[in-house]
């Protein structure tokens, strides 16, 4: 058995800097009030020892935690095999990471899990959530707004519960379905097709819009249901194939539909971008330069929305601004929104490829 040396503590680090305990508190909780010179003494004592805070001590005289609650409403097996929330969660936990806080992942594989979400929120067990891929008729939001801590929303709100502070970070989906459906039609093609994501996500909605502001009437029985999954996108594709056999380009919601759309039209003998063009949404590479052919795209920066998400949330838990000046903002601006809701609007471009 070998002996394992005591942990440096407080009084140790006090010593070793000559200073009391109160400053060595003071200054590994980060309290303002001490001199610079007194504050180097107790950060190179704590360096020198190895001191590491005891962080439920800390959080006693802090009340911070240093987690933050990662909240998808998504069932697990759909989190984990999407690369969009590979990367979401990526950016997230990059900037967590950045500020020393710990990431707390929650699901929601069905309704009966919200209610449990929602007690672990309030029970004070982190400083702060991110709350992402919610649904039109999700409990969520008004659980997360119960449970008092402070929110972020990933995705445009979709939801009018009465409050006007509601900080949410976003792509511009709208403007990035029309540059795609443009893009289709400046190629020649008079039937462009549409395969949605699920309309009950304000981000489907929002790129259906973008497709009726370009085609309008034209689009008329051009438009199927997906639902944001490769079998989604394979099961459009063929309702479209069988209703229009003419169709000649496909705008889809997103990848991983249009690698679904890409499979049924290669099976039907439809040469693309030959015989039908297909550009897609989002731009994650393991999908969209995977593709056959490689697929033209609206390119949407997903890690840097979730760095984004969490950077506004610790600003938010700091007392400061939501918004910092140079950043994209939506209807409302600055802390409080006492008129509208605060929104980041990131922007997307086009990416072209082989498939278009």
């Amino acid at each position: 058995m070998t002996d394992t040396a005591p942990r440096p503590t407080l009084e140790a680090v006090a010593a070793r800097a000559g200073v009391s305990r109160a400053t060595v508190s003071r200054v590994v909780n980060g309290a303002r009030g001490v001199r610079q010179e007194l504050a180097e003494r107790v950060r190179r004592a704590v360096e020198e020892l190895g001191y590491v805070p005891n962080r439920a001590a800390r959080s006693l005289v802090t009340r911070r935690h240093d987690a933050v609650a990662v909240v998808a409403a998504e069932p697990e097996a759909r989190v984990f095999s999407d690369p969009y929330f590979a990367q979401q969660l990526r950016g997230i936990s990059k900037e967590l990471t950045a500020h020393d806080n710990q990431l707390v992942l929650l699901l929601t594989e069905g309704r009966e899990d919200h209610a449990r979400v929602g007690r672990y929120l309030a029970g004070g067990h982190v400083d702060g959530a991110l709350v992402f891929s919610l649904h039109l008729d999700d409990p969520l939001p008004a659980l997360v707004r119960g449970a008092g801590v402070p929110t972020v929303f990933g995705g445009r709100p979709g939801w009018d519960d009465g409050a006007h502070d509601v900080v949410y970070v976003d792509s511009d989906n709208r403007g990035g379905a029309r540059e795609a459906v443009r893009h289709l039609t400046g190629l020649g093609r008079s039937r462009v097709a549409h395969i949605t994501g699920p309309l009950d996500q304000t981000s489907a909605a929002d790129r259906l819009a973008g497709y009726r502001d370009v085609v309008g009437d034209a689009g008329t029985g051009l438009v199927a249901s997906g639902d944001f999954t490769p079998a989604g996108g394979e099961r459009a594709m063929r309702e479209l194939l069988e209703r229009c056999p003419e169709v000649d380009a496909v705008f889809a919601a997103n990848d991983l539909t249009a690698a679904g759309a890409l499979r049924v039209l290669r099976e039907n003998g439809r040469r693309v971008p030959d015989d039908v063009a297909v550009a897609g949404f989002d731009d994650m590479l393991p999908v969209a330069e995977q593709t056959d052919p490689p697929l033209t795209t609206v390119r949407q920066d997903i890690e840097g929305m979730g760095r984004l998400m969490a950077r506004l949330l610790l600003r938010g838990t700091a007392g400061e601004e939501h918004l910092a000046d140079g950043e994209g903002r939506g209807p409302g601006a600055g802390r409080g929104c006492p008129e509208a809701s605060c929104g980041v609007i990131l922007p997307t471009t086009l990416v072209r490829r082989a498939s278009a």
